[in-house]
């Protein structure tokens, strides 16, 4: 690797990096060297921008282009950042243009973009909140449901108890027909997905990203994360990518203090930028990445969480894969991979969940361009695509399925990437059951949003992924809320038969199908983890077969708080806490993407001080 990144012809940064000298005092030498004036304090409200005009510098960083500002004189000047300037350009500008010398004035690109941020503050805070619901109001779940589907599920919620009062043996069999469609559905699904399900691929390196590559905006929302912000930083900075063409957005609300000031008591590199949240609106993950995605120049956007180690190789294999695809190709989701499975139960079987998704059922769906329904952390977005469809819903509170189906209906593709991302798994049911719960009320949300007009959701995503909105969204949760009818029907139908109330052929054919909807369940779920488990993996698997019914059980209970909260706080979002991961497990779990990082930092020098080995593996 002996080429390195092109660098920005850049002045200031230059010099500041070298240590001599503060950033004051370079601007102060270039305005006098220029004959300039300096720009040291100014009012956001003075400066004459247009919303166009203040979105397309806060795009640029500052840009290049100098701001209209008003002075308190009455005059007008123009701000020009000094990190813009080329001395021996300016130079020459003036020379034929002195009249222009006395109206310019020298300015930080940083205390520039302060005002910026500042100015725009409630253009952002509407565009996040509002940006969604005014340009495709029929794809925003501000309202949760529209007229008929509330009529419907009052009907439904009134005659279920008049039919178990006045029909009981048919309402039972109406229910049992429903939860078999359910089960079965998801049966076949995972099935299928079986045959194409398998360990990771021992896939060729990935080149390094050298040269003139695009830039890449990282994206991490942050929400009482304050243990975490030093492991974070160290994650990122593990991100093999050229410096000068990375841009890290740490996204944290404004009245977050404690996180605030754990980030500031880092040195931060000058990629990376902290965007304040203001509390307007809903407090949702999604509303902050709304806000801060105007803030960003990339061409390319990823998400990740505030516990994520992605594996360093990882903005390189995605920008591979963009490069060969066409622009119909909008997203990339990277596998998510727990490191932590044998510490708890609920860890063990979120693992095993974990796995059956992210290297089973999402490759399936994306090698069939069906449409994919997004993890939450480690999507890779072609910008334009995700601003053509409006981004992401501040009101669903799980964004990314929502997204993953908006996107489809838009005509674009998703695809799944071989470099993993690692986090841990939640280890206390504690934890685990609001997070499935905000899963679950996310997804029906997703359902009854995109189910508004039903024809013309089949015409935007065709018949087979329509099929499998049904499944993976109202299949899902429709069989976690029927699980525990179907066990009680089952045990209810035994005692009946032990007494002698067999009543007729009834309940003998409904206990048959409660069989064999649980049980295909059960063998399908497991059937999907065992195949994309490496062998060294499958040791113990026979705790995993014992705690699947557990965990269905756990479902159950998430997926009816899910309905609750649908109707008492559609919008409630129940944040998970998250805990460190040392980075000598990325060492252990993905040796070549971490010899690429140190490789990459000791060649470049672009990195911030990279730890050794051996210290790492002391953590």
């Amino acid at each position: 690797m002996s080429r390195k990144p092109a660098a920005r012809a850049d002045i200031l940064s230059a010099l500041v990096s070298t240590g001599d000298y503060s950033r004051r005092e370079v601007i102060r030498a270039l305005a006098g060297e220029l004959g300039l004036r300096l720009a040291e304090e100014i009012d956001p409200e003075r400066m004459v921008l247009n919303e166009n005009q203040l979105l397309l510098l806060l795009r640029g960083n500052g840009g290049h282009l100098p701001v209209r500002y008003l002075e308190r004189g009455g005059g007008v000047c123009f701000l020009l950042p000094a990190r813009s300037v080329s001395p021996e350009r300016m130079r020459a500008c003036l020379a034929k243009r002195p009249h222009l010398a006395p109206r310019i004035r020298l300015i930080d690109d940083r205390v520039l973009r302060e005002a910026l941020i500042s100015r725009a503050r409630p253009l952002l805070s509407r565009i996040a909140v509002n940006g969604l619901s005014e340009r495709h109001p029929e794809m925003s779940a501000h309202v949760v449901a529209n007229a008929w589907q509330g009529y419907m599920a009052g009907l439904a919620m009134a005659l279920l108890p008049v039919g178990l009062f006045l029909a009981p043996t048919l309402v039972v069999g109406i229910v049992h027909l429903f939860a078999t469609l359910f089960f079965l559905t998801c049966v076949m699904l995972r099935a299928a997905a079986v045959v194409y399900a398998g360990p990771p691929d021992n896939a060729s390196p990935t080149p390094v990203p050298v040269g003139n590559v695009p830039t890449y905006s990282v994206l991490i929302a942050l929400y009482k994360e304050a243990d975490i912000v030093p492991d974070l930083l160290t994650a990122l900075d593990w991100i093999v990518w050229p410096r000068d063409r990375l841009e890290i957005k740490l996204v944290c609300e404004a009245d977050d203090h404690e996180t605030l000031s754990a980030i500031r008591a880092c040195p931060l590199p000058s990629y990376i930028e902290v965007i304040e949240v203001p509390a307007v609106g809903p407090r949702t993950k999604p509303k902050a990445l709304s806000y801060a995605l105007p803030m960003t120049s990339g061409e390319f956007v990823v998400l990740y969480d505030a516990e994520d180690w992605p594996d360093p190789m990882q903005l390189a294999e995605a920008w591979a894969r963009f490069q060969k695809a066409g622009p119909e190709l909008a997203v990339l989701q990277a596998p998510l991979e727990i490191s932590n499975g044998p510490e708890s139960p609920v860890a063990r079987m979120f693992a095993f969940e974990y796995r059956a998704l992210f290297r089973g059922l999402l490759p399936f769906l994306a090698r069939h361009r069906f449409l994919l329904p997004l993890g939450g952390t480690s999507n890779h977005f072609r910008r334009a695509a995700l601003e053509d469809v409006g981004g992401w819903d501040p009101y669903n509170v799980t964004e990314d399925a929502d997204l993953g189906l908006r996107l489809a209906r838009f005509g674009y593709r998703a695809e799944t990437l071989n470099s993993p991302t690692y986090e841990k798994a939640p280890r206390m049911l504690s934890v685990w059951v609001p997070q499935r719960t905000r899963w679950f009320k996310g997804w029906a949300q997703t359902w009854l949003v995109h189910m508004r007009q039903p024809v013309r959701l089949v015409r935007d995503l065709g018949f087979g992924s329509f099929i499998m909105a049904q499944i993976l969204f109202a299949g899902m949760l429709g069989s976690a809320l029927l699980h525990p009818f179907l066990l009680a029907a089952f045990l209810l139908g035994t005692v009946r038969l032990w007494l002698g109330q067999a009543g007729g052929v009834t309940y003998p054919l409904l206990m048959a199908l409660d069989v064999v909807n649980i049980t295909c369940g059960y063998a399908a779920f497991l059937m999907l983890g065992w195949q994309t488990m490496a062998k060294g993996q499958r040791r113990g698997f026979w705790r995993i077969v014992i705690l699947t019914p557990v965990y269905w059980a756990m479902m159950s209970w998430a997926g009816w708080r899910a309905v609750w909260q649908l109707w008492r706080q559609p919008f409630r979002w129940e944040k998970t806490p998250h805990e460190n991961m040392k980075a000598s497990q990325i060492l252990r779990q993905s040796p070549q993407g971490a010899g690429a990082a140190t490789a990459y930092g000791a060649d470049t020098g672009q990195l911030w001080p990279m730890p050794a080995a051996a210290t790492i593996l002391r953590r």
